[in-house]
């Protein structure tokens, strides 16, 4: 068996021409196929264009400034408060609890009950999709775990997929027949989908697949990015008490969501198939069918680009206007992360002040905990997950304590 070319990329430039290629499909999921097998982020060519033009429709600024002003804060005061009540929180629980919520508006995961049960039962299934997305990194029986991601999918699809799609499709129904308005159809992506089933020929698996996905991709990227947040922001103030303020300026804090992302992207690589021969012009030559694999930890701190300091936290980073904050954590091109708005907002270089302007829902989450006087455990430290080969927390203590 002839052996895998594998092309390590780990400099910014050759990455972002990396990004830019149209002959580079994704290569990071072929493990996790059991959640990741024809959605979004594993297709390529006319089929990845067509749904993705479509799922765009909904990923647009004015849509996220209505989540932001009008739905989330609601959902991350509703999440929040039981626990700033009981005064002491675990903040990978409590992250991956909030980021759900918002995640399941905009994939369109119905909570009619609305209860606390109904959310755990959301969340247990969340976090085994997750495990199934990154299973490649489990240390465990990946062939028992497949089979129990099987199981949470069908469970999932009966308990809280199906009956949103019954309520959708009459919706839809009712907007054909002109009884209501466009207006006053779920904004979420799967009405998106039912909308469109015939024209992307949608299987029902497919559209179980896709939702699940937009469900742990919105909910667990964005919680992991807020719990490191959170981590960077107390080691910051631990070294800087005197600027203590600054954390009442939620453009002081998505520089910090943006800074974090760029240091920890949710994934330390990106993996990508050639799919013909590529000679990039940074280099280097790429044959058909070897795996490219784009060292982000390195991409994202390479001093070149990020300055002397590119391995240091430093939230006030000044950087030229054709380099985005997170570094290349997002990706670029046809395959960039269709959320990055909605989780990191777009980071504005003048006054952010305005309505208009966009902070993300990490930096919501984080403006939120802070005010309610979150700060870590003194008697609890945080612990890493040791289950899984990536630096993830797998607990963060905090108490609820305003000065």
């Amino acid at each position: 068996m002839a052996q895998e070319n594998k092309i390590i990329i780990d400099t910014y430039e050759r990455a972002r021409e990396a990004y830019l290629s149209r002959d580079l499909s994704q290569a990071l999921y072929a493990d996790g196929e059991v959640i990741m097998a024809d959605v979004l982020i594993t297709l390529h060519g006319e089929d990845h264009r067509m749904r993705r033009r479509l799922e765009n429709r909904l990923y647009r600024r004015d849509v996220f400034l209505h989540y932001e002003n009008d739905l989330f804060p609601g959902i991350i005061r509703e999440t929040l408060d039981p626990h700033v009540a009981a005064g002491k929180a675990e903040l990978v629980s409590l992250s991956h609890q909030l980021m759900m919520n918002l995640a399941a508006l905009t994939a369109g995961v119905d909570r009619p009950k609305g209860t606390p049960e109904e959310t755990f039962w959301l969340y247990d299934y969340l976090m085994i999709f997750i495990e199934g997305a990154t299973l490649v990194h489990y240390k465990g029986d990946k062939q028992a775990k497949e089979a129990e991601i099987r199981q949470a999918l069908a469970a999932f699809e009966e308990e809280f997929l199906a009956p949103g799609i019954t309520r959708r499709l009459g919706l839809i129904e009712e907007f054909k027949d002109g009884r209501i308005s466009e207006a006053e159809l779920p904004q979420d992506v799967l009405t998106v989908l039912l909308r469109n089933e015939d024209r992307l020929n949608l299987t029902p698996q497919v559209i179980l697949r896709e939702i699940a996905f937009y469900l742990l991709a919105g909910a667990h990227t964005s919680a992991t990015a807020f719990t490191r947040t959170m981590h960077h922001i107390f080691q910051w103030l631990d070294q800087n008490p005197d600027q203590r303020d600054k954390i009442q300026s939620p453009a002081f804090i998505q520089r910090c969501v943006h800074e974090t992302i760029r240091l920890q992207p949710s994934s330390p690589v990106s993996e990508r198939w050639a799919e013909k021969d590529i000679q990039l012009v940074a280099g280097p030559a790429i044959e058909k069918g070897s795996r490219v694999i784009i060292d982000l930890i390195q991409v994202n701190r390479d001093k070149s680009v990020f300055g002397d300091d590119a391995e240091a936290f430093n939230p006030e980073r000044k950087l030229p206007s054709s380099v985005p904050e997170h570094g290349l954590s997002f990706g670029l091109g046809m395959h960039a992360c269709i959320g990055k708005d909605l989780a990191a907002g777009i980071l504005s270089r003048e006054s952010s002040d305005s309505e208009s302007h966009l902070n993300g829902v990490v930096t919501l989450a984080v403006n939120s905990v802070l005010a309610d006087g979150c700060r870590p455990d003194p008697g609890d430290p945080p612990e890493m997950n040791p289950s899984t080969s990536r630096p993830y927390f797998g607990r963060y203590p905090v108490i609820f304590e305003k000065t």
